[in-house]
């Protein structure tokens, strides 16, 4: 029939489309875009402005010297004849400075600048020849300096005391800082600390110890394990005092309040449970969370309890009245640490989608997002004085500032999975690992000053070896830590060391501070 159409296959169809769609745009296809000659004006006009103002007035290259007579003849657009000092010599630039020139910054006009040579540092500040007596200057004008000669050809000195030129190497100056090579960043020599040594081994627990924290009064501290007891030691003696029991699953984290007789506990079972010390029973559940809860903390300042968890969630609490006041989404996998900053109410999560988290506590949502990890976050920590706080992952050890989360360095070397950081107020940062390595930091500088390999304690295996938590007391002259072996270690400053025994072996290399 004359109006049925043709009918054509898939295939057939497709390859029109693509010759179509080719015939539309080959023509154009990789072609430059024409030149904009007003905008290439303007670019270079920039260029010169910005890069090389500062050389531009008084450097004439070394051909316009031959054009105008050769080397055999010195040509100097003012008439002078070349020094004796530089005859032979062929000279890469010509100053072309109209002004007398001084025999150096602040010293009266005493000369005429009578020679041509090349524009380095000493040879800009070399001798001057004495002037005709018609031509002497008055002594109250003196020259501001080499750079400023240079700096403005052309135009009358500016009258000043003696004493008061400008540097050399000025913005502006004669010597751009584009052209100045810059130094090489070297790593500061990091203060001096004593070497740790173990001084104890406490044992009690028939499971994991999960966690250990010390009470403000540094009497005595708490400890939880996978054996679903908190237990708590007298800090100076190491003897069991008390074994409280409630959790029906294993204990991850626990942390006594400074502001109220009260403790508080979490674990795989879902239950954040807080104790009355005074009558040590549980007073208080805290339901929520979906699955186990990894971690929690307290507000220093108000009565406020955060907790996070497996439900890649953070929770906040009201301690008195127990309701959840806020829910911290954001996060996509398991929220492993966290931690609260009473300064500008802020609360800090470390997850396991490898991202540091800066929350509002009043507004409930995300301040800063911080994704320089590579590898799950399960360890946060707070310095004690300074702003900053510290992240522990795989791949690095990261620090911050406060309050947007600014990068400060990296403090790389601890190649494990950090499961715990700790820091005392004499910037010692402590990173536990999970295969019982321990590395001690100095905070200011990043230094890596003593690594400990524990030893998994006699009838263990040697995969019980793991750190996974550690702090120190009040005083921050021991360290406490919280072990796969069932035991809890202290650690001491060992006393007899000194700087000339146990030296800083440091290197002034170049301090990296790369933020991937």
């Amino acid at each position: 029939m004359a109006g049925e159409v043709q009918k054509h296959s898939v295939h057939t169809l497709v390859l029109r489309s693509v010759k179509r769609t080719c015939d539309m745009f080959v023509a154009d296809y990789a072609k430059p875009l024409p030149l904009d000659e007003e905008s290439h004006k303007v670019k270079r006009a920039v260029k010169l402005r910005t890069d090389y103002r500062a050389v531009l007035h008084m450097a004439t290259l070394e051909e316009n010297l031959w054009e105008k007579g050769g080397p055999s003849t010195p040509w100097d657009p003012h008439g002078h004849k070349q020094h004796p000092g530089n005859q032979g010599r062929a000279a890469e630039y010509l100053i072309t400075a109209t002004q007398p020139c001084p025999s150096g910054p602040g010293v009266p006009w005493t000369a005429y600048c009578t020679e041509w040579r090349m524009p380095s540092e000493s040879a800009l500040q070399s001798s001057a020849v004495a002037p005709p007596a018609s031509q002497e200057m008055d002594a109250n004008w003196t020259a501001a300096g080499v750079g400023d000669i240079y700096r403005h050809p052309g135009v009358s000195e500016r009258s000043q005391p003696a004493g008061m030129s400008v540097p050399m190497g000025e913005a502006g100056g004669y010597r751009n800082s584009a052209f100045t090579p810059k130094e090489a960043p070297t790593m500061p020599k990091p203060q001096w600390h004593p070497p740790w040594k173990l001084h104890r081994v406490i044992s009690g627990h028939v499971g994991w110890v999960r966690c250990v924290a010390v009470e403000p009064g540094n009497q005595w501290f708490a400890t939880v394990s996978a054996d679903r007891t908190i237990n708590i030691w007298d800090l100076a003696s190491g003897k069991l005092k008390l074994s409280l029991t409630g959790h029906i699953g294993a204990e991850r984290e626990v942390i006594v309040s400074a502001r109220s007789p009260y403790l508080f506990s979490c674990g795989e079972c879902t239950e954040v449970k807080c104790w009355d010390l005074e009558y040590n029973k549980v007073i208080r559940h805290y339901h929520g969370h979906l699955s186990a809860v990894y971690g929690l903390d307290l507000h220093p300042a108000i009565d406020v309890l955060v907790t996070c968890g497996r439900d890649s969630t953070a929770r906040v609490w009201d301690i008195r009245t127990k309701a959840s006041v806020h829910t911290l989404l954001g996060h996509t996998d398991s929220v492993a640490a966290v931690k609260c900053q009473a300064a500008e109410s802020q609360i800090i999560t470390g997850s396991h989608d490898s991202t540091i988290r800066l929350w509002d506590l009043v507004a409930a949502k995300t301040r800063v997002t911080l994704t320089n990890h590579k590898k799950s976050a399960r360890a946060v920590v707070l310095h004690l004085r300074y702003y900053t706080f510290a992240s522990g992952s795989p791949d690095n050890i990261k620090q911050w500032k406060f309050p947007d989360g600014n990068f400060i360095q990296n403090l790389s070397g601890h190649n494990a999975i950090i499961n715990t950081l700790a820091v005392n107020s004499d910037g010692v940062l402590v990173s536990g690992a999970w295969d019982g390595s321990m590395h001690f930091w100095d905070w200011r500088t990043g230094y890596n000053f003593q690594r400990v390999r524990v030893a998994a304690q006699p009838g263990s295996l040697h995969s019980d070896s793991g750190i996974f938590a550690c702090a120190f007391d009040q005083s921050g002259s021991r360290l406490l830590t919280a072990e796969a072996d069932k035991t809890i270690k202290i650690y001491k400053e060992d006393d007899t060391a000194n700087e000339e025994t146990h030296p800083v072996i440091w290197e002034q290399k170049i301090h990296k501070r790369k933020q991937f």
